[in-house]
């Protein structure tokens, strides 16, 4: 991040979303063609306003799974992937079966699916077994030695797969494989996340929604439509919001491009040709906001949910951060958690600590924020303490118990204020 851009940021408290408007009368996105594009062009322009773009071929031309994985033809390279990862068990979902807002998975051993795939596309891309995908393989994570792709610049700012590297659980870095009529079903990324997808061969064609249009896409009992071509939208008995609902952002997605989808817009995916592609989520300072913004409505709504047992139930709220931690995937105190260990990283960054000696650091992080300079780092910091503010004036966040936090935000939001008098 440049001087300037971060002295833009300096003064934002609330960060301000310029209108969606644009999006609801024009099918036209920005298409990023030149390598030259910089970081910071890429942060005024499309991560502060959350609005979409796509990025040409050119930025992943270097990405050894786009020389190794796709044949001459354009196609998946088969044999090449068993040779890689036949015995490995990956995620594979049914198209064709519904469970929830969602399509069932099962475990199945690599070679499997391929072996299902290439008798899906030898049958006409038709099965008794139904449309399987699949989706949501850690990849990166059970071979990294593979070093298949590098993320690029512009998505490297990543608290989501910071923290997760650090605490060794989990990550956000998936694989995605499946044959054409391949689809995922309507939804807006985990704690309301960006994401990237890039396609390392074939065609995927997105439909997407800004944020706040998918309060028309419910049904008269509020769930969220599956299939947003479904016919059963023109029933106004059944979804009487639908007419007010603007025309989905249609994106078609060649092989080698990558499409950023921003905070909250709400997507349904298919795969034009058989289709291969890398996909992350992620979430920065930019959309910090955005998270707590969701996570204080998951909270409300289990709230809602077991209001009558309120008054009879001394540890009513623990148990309902405990199912909101069930359902969403993290409580209250994770995030504050969260907050302490990408602030902690920055301080030390900020402090003149070297990378390779930063206590609990991903080994690839210090070049990344060396790579995004301090004052990124900086405007990291100013993003955290602006939701410590707001996490401290929070009910229900002032009724946890102290000691089950792994830090105190006071303390914290005091040693941020204490850095920026004197890191920049």
């Amino acid at each position: 991040m440049d001087r300037e851009t971060f002295h833009t940021c300096c003064s934002l408290v609330k960060i301000p979303r310029q209108s969606y408007e644009q999006f609801r009368s024009s099918h036209f996105v920005d298409y990023i063609e030149k390598k030259d594009f910089s970081y910071s062009r890429f942060f005024k322009n499309y991560l502060l306003p959350n609005h979409p773009c796509v990025f040409s071929k050119r930025f992943t031309e270097d990405w050894n799974c786009r020389k190794h994985w796709v044949t001459e033809t354009g196609k998946p390279n088969f044999q090449r992937l068993l040779q890689d990862f036949e015995e490995s068990p990956v995620p594979v979902a049914n198209c064709n079966a519904r469970e929830y807002n969602a399509n069932p998975k099962q475990i199945l051993p690599f070679k499997e699916f391929i072996s299902y795939w290439r008798e899906y596309m030898q049958n006409g891309h038709s099965s008794p077994k139904g449309c399987l995908y699949l989706k949501d393989w850690h990849m990166q994570r059970e071979f990294p030695e593979h070093n298949v792709y590098s993320t690029p610049v512009f998505f490297s700012s990543d608290w989501l797969n910071e923290y997760w590297d650090t605490i060794e659980v989990d990550d956000y870095r998936f694989v995605y494989m499946g044959p054409k009529g391949s689809w995922t079903p309507f939804h807006a990324d985990v704690f309301r996340s960006y994401s990237w997808s890039a396609n390392v061969c074939g065609r995927k064609k997105w439909l997407l929604y800004p944020p706040g249009q998918e309060e028309y896409l419910r049904d008269c009992h509020g769930n969220l439509i599956y299939d947003v071509t479904a016919p059963a939208l023109q029933d106004k008995g059944q979804y009487p919001h639908y007419e007010k609902a603007c025309q989905p952002l249609e994106i078609i997605q060649e092989a080698g491009e990558i499409i950023f989808v921003p905070s909250g817009w709400h997507h349904q995916v298919y795969n034009l040709e058989d289709t291969i592609s890398i996909n992350h989520n992620w979430l920065n300072g930019c959309n910090l906001d955005i998270m707590w913004q969701f996570l204080q409505g998951e909270l409300s709504a289990v709230q809602r949910e077991i209001s009558e047992w309120r008054d009879s139930m001394d540890t009513w709220h623990q148990h309902c951060q405990v199912i909101m931690k069930s359902c969403t995937g993290i409580d209250y105190g994770e995030f504050s958690s969260f907050l302490k260990i990408i602030a902690s990283t920055r301080l030390s960054f900020l402090n003149g600590c070297s990378g390779t000696s930063t206590p609990g650091c991903p080994r690839h992080l210090p070049d990344t924020l060396a790579t995004l300079g301090p004052h990124h780092a900086a405007f990291d910091l100013q993003r955290v303490a602006h939701i410590l503010e707001c996490m401290l004036s929070n009910e229900d966040f002032l009724r946890l118990d102290p000691t089950s936090l792994s830090s105190q935000p006071e303390s914290l939001l005091q040693q941020i204020r204490d850095a920026m008098r004197t890191a920049l």
